[in-house]
């Protein structure tokens, strides 16, 4: 099984088609470079001030990890909000659950030097499976160009239909990719980081999307506080969970009315 690799301006259902048979797929070249440099620039300084703290086994020790990049790099808005990437959570996502919401973004900086990541799928924060049912939907975006020289993202194709992943397929495949471009993912999928055998670092942005009405991985109302979500428009208010998911879940009504959501509007 190969990686399906489209270019920008894909039909959204040849997309759909695409994960669902093989649970991966990249569309090239998807944003400009002035947005993917912006979005880079305004992650650099809190990489160099905060990558390591997230250094463990499984994360790497020669790799450097921000989350919660909203809270600090406003340009991320137009890779978290991308018009593609909310498609294809409609398409995975909507069928069970109202409205979905982002459960983490994380920049990620993979150094030369640092080794393979141990393969895993990032829905494996929520203990349980439901035939069917999608827990997540992720997008990797290139801030650079993405080689298997250089630490791109292994995918085993396939592994998202398999009951015992001892039995997904044993090769995975490297995500290459240009940059500005973006790898799609289901939560189910097995993949990991590369080894960076370049003189490089590896620069990526990590969105996944979750269901509304699961826990998000990060808390993102810590992270992302009013005073600062309200900087964005409601459509990432919306994802950072600003809104309530259905009649009842997550409703809040402060004294003085100064936040009210009714149904899935936000008044931050």
């Amino acid at each position: 099984m190969e990686l399906p690799v489209f270019k920008a301006g894909v039909a959204e259902a040849d997309l759909v088609r695409a994960l669902r048979k093989s649970g991966a797929a990249v569309v090239e070249r998807v944003l400009p470079d002035d947005i993917i440099n912006a979005c880079a620039q305004e992650m650099r300084p809190v990489f160099d001030r905060n990558g390591r703290m997230a250094e463990n086994d499984f994360n790497g020790y020669t790799t450097l990890r921000i989350s919660s990049v909203l809270r600090y790099a406003p340009s991320t808005r137009h890779i978290i909000g991308h018009p593609l990437a909310l498609a294809m959570a409609d398409a995975f996502l909507r069928p069970h659950c109202t409205s979905y919401r982002i459960g983490s973004n994380t920049g990620i900086e993979i150094l030369p030097g640092e080794g393979d990541q141990v393969l895993h799928t990032d829905d494996s924060i929520y203990p349980v499976r439901i035939p069917g049912m999608y827990f997540q939907i992720n997008v990797m975006w290139s801030l650079c160009d993405f080689t298997e020289e250089n630490g791109a993202t292994r995918v085993v194709l396939g592994s998202h239909k398999v009951p015992d992943y001892g039995d997904a397929p044993a090769n995975p495949v490297y995500a290459e990719m240009p940059k500005g471009s973006a790898l799609f993912y289901l939560g189910n999928v097995l993949h990991g980081g590369s080894a960076n055998r370049s003189h490089a670092p590896r620069m990526g942005l990590i969105n996944t999307y979750a269901l509304g009405w699961l826990r998000q991985e990060v808390n993102q109302y810590l992270a992302v506080p009013p005073e600062i979500a309200k900087q964005y428009d409601p459509v990432i208010r919306k994802l950072l969970g600003y809104s309530k998911h259905g009649s009842s879940l997550g409703h809040s009504r402060f004294n003085n009315d100064v936040w009210v959501w009714e149904d899935n509007d936000t008044d931050v």
